[in-house]
């Protein structure tokens, strides 16, 4: 009974992670994207111009409320803390789409850094908003963590379409 239940943890353990890896959609709007259930992470080539975006289901009420934020990418992050690292680099002040959920859709140099910085991730890539602690420094808010297994290759087929 205890190898079983051994067993069944650690397969439990695993299919998040598999759960995890990049898809792509092609069409007309090529699509890479990883989802964790409470949040998505993409990479878009919409009308020629590479677009990341991060949505977030349920976010947190300062977040929900807002009309614009930062975000923030960290490749590699030990864990979903809000705790923002060296590696961390920041999209500012940009519009959020509140649709069931909050969203941020950052275009141009700063999505193909973003893609760049996902692509060389090994294992994790940790994406949050972003808010001041009055004066005293930054914090994440509702950071999530994805899978980096695929996102190299993934994002690639993204990129050949999108110029």
């Amino acid at each position: 009974m205890r190898l079983f239940l051994t067993a069944a943890t650690c397969v439990a353990m695993i299919a998040p992670v598999a759960a995890e890896q990049w898809r792509y959609e092609g069409g007309g709007t090529p699509i890479a994207y990883v989802d964790n259930g409470d949040a998505q992470f993409q990479f878009a080539c919409r009308g020629g111009v590479l677009a990341m975006g991060f949505w977030v289901r349920t976010p947190d009420k300062t977040i929900a409320v807002a009309s614009a934020t930062s975000a923030a990418i960290t490749p590699d992050a030990a864990t979903a803390s809000s705790a923002l690292s060296g590696n961390t680099s920041f999209a500012q002040d940009m519009p959020l789409v509140h649709l069931d959920g909050s969203s941020v859709i950052v275009r141009g140099p700063v999505a193909r850094q973003w893609a760049r910085i996902a692509q060389n991730a090994r294992a994790t890539i940790r994406v949050a908003f972003v808010r001041s602690k009055g004066g005293i420094g930054f914090e994440a808010v509702d950071p999530n963590m994805f899978g980096a297994k695929g996102s190299k290759s993934t994002i690639a087929r993204v990129l050949q379409n999108c110029p």
